[in-house]
Formats: structure tokens, sequence, C-alpha cells
């Protein structure tokens, strides 16, 4: 083995300086790349205002909707008559059911003279009798005075949001500590509220005397007017998600549910609990699981039906589409021309098409799948048809086969596991896709979550449906790579 030394060496790079220099793109490919890298991307943030869009989010209001998914509210409305009596009210659907006394208030009664309200001298009249404008009520006699009675009220209601943040109502003001420091709102019947002092970190006033917000983080907000305070108390979990306020098992725990299904008595004589169970469950008014289910269902056959169909229109045509297998220049270029004019629009667009010709409904997203799928698998089938070997066709034809049989056993081994491989693939693909053309009106879990966001308030059902959603498309991406993995003899990783 013949060493050079490094004199040697040197020599012939001085005769022969071409045979030693490295080439110029081996020398400057990494910088050019990270150069062109870098050019993309400050064009991309220059073109698209990456800048300015971050400098303007909201991320406070993002932070907030991403909470809104997981977490649920009590929304208690604490109003101040102008006697000086507190009134404690709930929504209609407010999903802390009937009867409410949240261990998180505690409210202090008392005896209170309040005045009752006359109705107004001649409001009332007689059936029949229409009252003149020129007669005049009758006087009320100097010495009537108003009519009192004595009731318990409510003096003062304290909301309890975490141990260290607390906030307490009375008739003339509103108390709130959190983390150590305390704000002191004054409150009168003009809708106006005043600041003792200068407001902390958490709590926002537009300009002096409007509403008062105050933040409690994660544990929820109040918004405190002239006479009333309204508040938001939030809890991690999905409330009523299994039972709603109007089911008779609302409010049990899991084993008094347990025991009435398996020996209670019947709560509803016509059935037994469990089946009274398994319907308040589907019917829940507040999560609607039945028609969520039922919605989702919808989506997966729109996809497995139109990718069906597709694959089975597109099978017969790639085989006038592939050159080397139809000797027809004209009938190549219109089928192809056909896959073309079909894949080159857009699944979403046909679905507004078919929308728009047959209704809402599964049946326009069948047929926009089935229309753009059509395309896309003729193309790709019609191009596998076009790469196979042609030494099996020849030895099929060289034993005078038919036509059909040489389709049959020489060419259609070499290309089936690559039709069934991609028509797996679709059909996952598709089952996401559903759901985008269902939102456009052609039905399904698409068209009940794009419902449900246009309301801003079911947060937590628009992450119930995305988590289904979500589980759907993972189960069909393990059973496709499964099956494509078993048809092409690959071991599954």
């Amino acid at each position: 083995m013949l060493v050079l030394t490094a004199t040697e060496m040197d020599a012939i790079a001085l005769r022969h300086p071409h045979a030693v220099r490295p080439p110029f793109w081996a020398v400057w490919r990494v910088p050019a790349m990270a150069m062109a890298i870098a050019v993309y991307v400050l064009f991309s943030w220059w073109f698209f205002g990456i800048g300015q869009v971050l400098a303007t989010t909201n991320w406070q209001i993002a932070g907030s909707y991403l909470l809104q998914w997981v977490t649920y509210e009590y929304r208690p409305t604490i109003a101040i008559d102008k006697d000086g009596a507190i009134k404690v009210g709930y929504p209609r659907f407010d999903p802390i059911g009937p009867n409410p006394d949240p261990a998180w208030m505690s409210l202090d009664r008392g005896m209170m003279e309040r005045r009752i309200e006359a109705p107004a001298s001649g409001a009332a009249q007689t059936s029949g009798f229409v009252a003149s404008p020129f007669m005049a009520p009758p006087a009320k006699p100097a010495t009537e005075q108003p009519a009192t009675r004595r009731e318990e009220v409510v003096k003062r209601a304290e909301v309890r949001f975490t141990n260290e943040a607390r906030l307490v109502v009375t008739p003339d003001r509103v108390v709130v500590d959190k983390d150590g420091e305390t704000l002191t709102l004054s409150v009168n019947h003009d809708d106006e509220v005043k600041a003792q002092g200068p407001l902390p970190a958490w709590a926002t006033q537009k300009r002096a005397g409007d509403r008062v917000i105050v933040a409690f983080g994660a544990s929820g907000w109040a918004q405190i007017d002239g006479s009333s305070v309204v508040i938001h108390k939030r809890f991690f979990g999905w409330v009523n998600f299994i039972f709603d306020t109007n089911s008779a098992f609302f409010g049990k725990s899991a084993g008094e549910v347990l025991h009435l299904v398996v020996s209670g008595e019947r709560l509803d004589p016509a059935r037994s609990n469990l089946a009274l169970a398994v319907d308040d469950f589907l019917h829940n008014p507040s999560w609607q699981h039945l028609d969520v289910w039922t919605k989702l269902l919808e989506t997966i056959v729109m996809a497995f039906i139109g990718t069906l169909f597709a694959a089975l229109v597109a099978f017969p045509l790639c085989f006038v589409a592939a050159r080397n297998i139809t000797r027809n220049r004209a009938a190549n270029q219109i089928t192809k021309r056909f896959f073309d004019f079909q894949r080159s629009v857009d699944m979403l667009i046909w679905a507004l098409f078919f929308t728009r010709a047959f209704g809402p409904g599964p049946i326009s997203g069948m047929a926009a799948i089935f229309f753009t799928d059509t395309g896309s698998l003729g193309k790709l089938f019609s191009e596998a048809l076009e790469n196979i070997d042609g030494k099996p066709r020849e030895g099929v034809t060289s034993v005078g086969a038919a036509p059909i049989a040489v389709q049959r056993f020489g060419v259609l081994p070499q290309v089936l596991p690559v039709f069934v491989s991609q028509t797996l693939y679709f059909w996952e693909s598709n089952t996401r896709s559903a759901t985008i053309i269902g939102a456009m009106g052609a039905g399904g879990i698409g068209l009940k979550l794009w419902e449900a966001m246009r309301t801003h308030t079911n947060w937590p059902n628009i992450f119930y449906m995305v988590i289904l959603i979500i589980g759907t498309v993972f189960i069909f991406d393990t059973i496709s790579n499964a099956l494509r993995s078993r048809l092409i003899g690959r071991p599954q990783h």
C-alpha cells in the first residue's frame, strides 16, 4: 500500500489543483440552503404579517376559550333592591339544578319591614267597562299610609371563589378580598360603582362609575353593577355529563345509581331503573349523547359509502386511462381529462354544489366524496397500471389466454394491493374530510359542531365532539394501517 507524505501531497496539489479542490457546490451547499430557508422565513413573516398578528392577539381571551373547554360555570345573580333586601337568582338552565344551595355561597338572613306596592288607582276595571278620559280617579285620602309587612330577607351574601379569594355583598357595598388585597366598592341604584382607593391589577373599570370586573383566574370572575353582582363560579370538569337536572338520578353518587339500577325500587312504574338510566343518559338535553353519536355515525357512513362508490367507478375506468392497457390515445385522454375535471375542484366546493342541488343532508356529502375521489383514485390507479411489469402479461398472452384473463392473471395481481391500499387510505382521510363538508350543510357531526360553535357558549360540548372525532380518526387510522400492512405483507410497527 502506497502512503504519500505531506510534502508529496502538497506537490501533487500544486501540479493538479483541480483534482484536490472540492467542487463549488460541495463547499457552499449547506450555507446556500441555510440562506434560502432564512430568506423564505423572513418573507413569510413579512407577507403574512405574523409579527402584527402576534402583537395584536389577545392571549387572555384565547386562554379563556381554552379554559371553557374543560370547565363549567354556575352563574347566580345577586340583586340589591332599593330597600336594601338582597335576592339571589339563577338562570333558567343553570346546571346547578333545582333548589340550589351551594356550599361556596353563604347567605345571612334577617327580618325587615318592607313596603307593599299598592296597584295604581283606577287600574282595575270591570269587564266591558271603559273609563272615560274625562273621569278622574278618586283622590287618595290624605291619611292613607303605604302598607308594609315584616318578612325575612337576605341581608348579606358571601361567595368564596378560593381559600384566599371571596366576595361579600351588602346593601350599600361590595367587598372583594384576593391574595391579601381588599377592594371596597360603593354601589347604588343609579348603576354607579365607586372604588374606595385604586383598583388592584385583578380588577378593571373602563371609566369612573362604570361596572367593575374582578377576575379570580381559573376559579371564575364577577361583574359588579350598581344594583347587582353577576357571579361566574368556575369548576373543572363537564357538569351533568351523565344525568341532567331533569333526571331522577341527578345528584346521586355512582354507588347510589348502581344500587337503584340493580336492586332499588322502580322510579318509573312503566320501566326498569336500568332502562330509565339508559334513556336519561342518551337523551340528556345538555349533552345530547344519542344525537351526537347518530351524527357521528352519519359522518362515518358518509365517508365509507362515498369512498366505496368512488373506488368501484374508478376501477374499470383506470384500465381505459392506462396507455399500456388500452391502446387508444383518444380513450386515454378523454378518461384522464375526466379524472382531472373531477379532482381539480375541491371536495368542499362540490359539497356546496350538491347541497344546493340535493338539499342539506348526508346524500350531498356522499356525492361530494364520491365525485372528488373518483378522479383522485382513477388517476392513482391508472398510474399504477402504467408502471407494472410487462413480463407477466406477455407470459399469460403467450399461452393464448383471452384479453380478460390476461388482465385478471397478468395485471391484477400486481396492482390489486396498491388499489386496496390507496382506497383504505382515502377512506381514512375522508373520515376527517366528511366532518368539514358536513359543516357546510352536508350533515353529520360536522354540521352539529358548527351549530354549537356559532353560539360561542357550548365550548364543553364542542370539545366533547372534537374528542369523538379525534378518537374516530385514530380508530380508523389504526384499522387502515393494519389492513394495508397485512395486505402488502409488511409487519406492523
